[in-house]
């Protein structure tokens, strides 16, 4: 045990069911150290309320867990929690547990970090401008530019644009921006996955990929241009794409992953192959975070329904880029 690689979990939404996942663990002994964030109390009595037999005990470097033991880094909430009932009193906490998470991961305490989910709306009900995880986790680390990429179902599913208003996109794919959104792709394709030469498929923006220009002018003066160059450069690039026949079997075996132009126009397939099990990755950080695909699903919360499916796909991806990346 003192050899494998240690996770920290980040267990989200109090009130939701990251405690719930989280604590399914147990049970699972996934091949790691998977180190819990959490306010200890919370994990005991989300517990006792889904009737789960187990120990907490806080982490200890030096001390391996038992059988049915769960590691905890204690993080103190700021108010009491009612399972399903939100309450922006808790939103720093929620961020706290991703600072400790980001910095364990930094100064090499935690090999990789792995985020069950938080809810966007109380954090800023909480006077805190928080767009999702990937955009906090990128300034906790000083990254200019992250990617998101969500992979499951036998698919990787990369985005130009994260979590904007439909409105707002077009204007926000630029050379530079998709420039240097294939060059992360690209890189960590290389070191995260162990591909050494990724092959990429780019979606169009614009139904038909334009139509010529007839139906929008981002594919001309924009994607294939930038896509002309890093082929130049040696990048494997196919595209730009038609969104809507990209995503089918004889397309898609000739890649390794799709970067597709905005959220939910590669998002719900990857959804609807994986749902459940899928697993959001950030490209770009300094460390290694995976989390679940999944919302706070606060009906769920201490009923004992909550499905750990994602969560343990999240740290086996993580632990799959751990190893590529020490190869």
């Amino acid at each position: 045990m003192s050899s494998l690689p240690v996770i920290a979990l980040t267990s989200g939404e109090p009130a939701g069911i990251g405690p719930d996942i989280c604590l399914a663990l147990a049970a699972l002994r996934p091949p790691c150290r998977a180190v819990i964030l959490a306010d200890q109390e919370l994990l005991a009595a989300r517990a006792a309320r889904l009737g789960l037999v187990l120990r907490l005990r806080p982490y200890d470097p030096a001390l391996a867990p038992a059988a049915g033991e769960l590691e905890v880094l204690h993080v103190p909430l700021a108010a009491a929690v009612t399972a399903g009932r939100l309450d922006p009193a808790n939103s720093r906490y929620v961020l706290a547990m991703l600072e400790r998470a980001v910095g364990g991961c930094v100064d090499g305490t935690f090999a990789a970090m792995v985020t069950a989910p938080v809810h966007k709306g109380v954090i800023n009900d909480a006077g805190v401008a928080f767009t999702g995880h990937t955009e906090f986790l990128a300034a906790l680390t000083a990254t200019p530019r992250v990617v998101m990429m969500l992979a499951g179902g036998g698919l990787r599913v990369a985005l130009a644009t994260t979590h904007l208003a439909l409105a707002e996109v077009a204007g926000a794919i630029t050379r530079e921006s998709l420039e240097q959104t294939l060059q992360i792709l690209h890189r960590a394709l290389q070191q995260r996955f162990g591909i050494a030469e990724p092959r990429i498929l780019v979606a169009g923006l614009n139904p038909h990929a334009g139509e010529g220009g007839h139906l929008g002018r981002e594919e001309i003066e924009v994607i294939s241009p930038v896509l002309d160059r890093l082929r130049r450069a040696g990048m494997l690039l196919e595209g730009p794409f038609p969104a809507d026949t990209l995503f089918t079997p004889q397309v898609l075996a000739r890649g390794d992953c799709v970067l597709t132009m905005f959220h939910d126009q590669g998002l719900p397939v990857l959804k609807y192959a994986s749902f459940g099990k899928g697993v959001n990755i950030t490209l770009g950080l300094p460390i290694v975070r995976t989390s679940v695909d999944h919302g706070t699903a606060l009906e769920l919360a201490g009923s004992g329904k909550a499905d750990p499916g994602s969560l343990v796909a999240a740290i086996e991806m993580a632990l799959e880029m751990v190893h590529a990346t020490r190869r």
